[in-house]
């Protein structure tokens, strides 16, 4: 294999790395999920209001997205204990 290949071959893995790295940082972020909670939250609101058959309509949509926030939080704890499981 020439040089020039390799040098590309590995250029090409770093700039993967990179992307995949920014991708991971991405999927636990705060950003991400405080987005996700109010985009959430907003599409409940929207559906309470169209289904009319919730009293407190934005008292009553936070409970998924405050479900969803607690899901977020433990699925590490549970991931840690998954990956101790797969490794042995």
């Amino acid at each position: 294999m020439d040089s020039k290949k390799l040098e590309n071959e590995i250029r090409n893995i770093k700039i993967r790395n990179a992307r995949v790295e920014l991708d991971k940082k991405w999927e636990t972020s705060w950003t991400r999920r405080l987005c996700i909670c109010v985009l959430t939250y907003i599409v409940v609101v929207a559906y309470c209001f169209t289904i009319q058959t919730v009293s407190n309509v934005f008292l009553s949509s936070i409970v998924p997205v405050i479900g969803f926030t607690l899901s977020t939080l433990s699925l590490g704890f549970v991931r840690k204990i998954w990956e101790g499981k797969i490794k042995k």
